[in-house]
Order: C-alpha cells, then structure tokens, then sequence
C-alpha cells in the first residue's frame, strides 16, 4: 500500500492495524507540517464544493472533475493521484495551489461541531465561545505524536479553524514550507513557484 511506503520511507512508526485506525484528538498531537509528500493526494478523493467546482471549471474546463451522486471531486489519474498533483524535485505540490479546495488545506484535520470518533474531552476545542471537536488522521506522516506546542496551538490549529470556518483562506501556517529560491549546486535558483 502507498501510504504504507511512504511512512517505512520516512521511517515513521505506526500500528499493524493501521487501516482501521480512526482519527485521534487534536490534543495528542505536537506538531504538524505539510512535508510536501504527496500521499494524502493518492489516497484520497477531493470532494468539491459547488463553488469551488465552478472556479476550477472556468479555469481548467469540465475534464479535470467528475460528478458523484450528490457532490462533484477531482477527477484521478490512472495511477490514483489527483489530476494537480505535481512533482517539483523531491516534493509533491499541489497544482491547484491559487484555489486549493477547502478539503485540501484542512487535511489531515477533522473540525466538527459534534465529537465523531471518541475521546470527547482530548478532541475539544474551544474557539470564540464555541465548542469544536478536532480531530487528526494519523496516517499523515507529518503528524508529530506528544503534547501540543505552544506554536501548533495558537498559529496552526487556529488557522485550520478559521478555514474551517470559511473566516480565513490563505494558509500560512497549514501548507508546505517549500523555498520559493531553492539552492542548487551551491547557487540560488530563481523563483520557481
């Protein structure tokens, strides 16, 4: 399995049962950073909002999503990744950077207004005077296991909040750390990005 790969590459310990495993509180989480791996762009479909449908569309024309029952994604490759999913070096970016889709930059989070998997009191968060249940899917291979830290708390988890939310679009904190002036053979590149 893909995501099984990539965590032995990244020689990221995890359990036998790791298919069945549910997404844990937000609370036993240290740290997280996207790591620019590409795994949660092969092992899981991106559900679209109409708007978001809509924009992408007028962009990139109708082939590039597929409708379902009740909600439209984007369309797969044959090997299984995602239609933007892009390889610069060593890293896997998203296409869609300039309006990746909401499911996109909350994963590998699960913000709710009721607790879905459990642990009720490790999975509240509360914001503004409203109480959230967050949760983490920990095949993320950028998951960091302990307590959270002061940074993770108040700059990662709010912002993935507020996008929740629909309060905040960009993401500064929740994206890849990409350089945008890379060194290679010892000189700077120019921007790429």
């Amino acid at each position: 399995m893909l995501i099984k790969k990539i965590h032995q590459k990244y020689k990221r310990q995890f359990p036998a049962d790791y298919d069945s495993m549910k997404p844990i509180p937000w609370r036993h989480i240290e740290s997280w950073n996207c790591i620019a791996c590409g795994a949660c762009c092969r092992g899981y479909e991106v559900f679209l909002s109409f708007p978001e449908w809509l924009n992408i569309v007028r962009s990139y024309g109708v082939g590039v999503t597929q409708p379902s029952i009740s909600k439209f994604h984007l369309t797969r490759r044959n090997d299984g990744s995602c239609i933007f999913l892009c390889k610069y070096f060593d890293r896997w970016l998203c296409g869609l950077q300039h309006m990746k889709p909401t499911a996109c930059k909350l994963w590998p989070f699960k913000i709710l207004s009721r607790p879905k998997f459990g642990r009720t009191n490790e999975a509240l968060y509360n914001y503004k005077e409203r109480k959230l249940y967050v949760y983490v899917d920990p095949m993320c291979v950028g998951v960091r296991w302990g307590s959270p830290a002061h940074d993770f708390m108040h700059k990662t988890m709010t912002e993935i909040v507020d996008i929740a939310l629909g309060l905040q679009e960009k993401q500064y904190y929740s994206t890849s750390k990409t350089p945008y002036r890379p060194v290679f053979f010892g000189t700077r590149g120019r921007k790429v990005i």
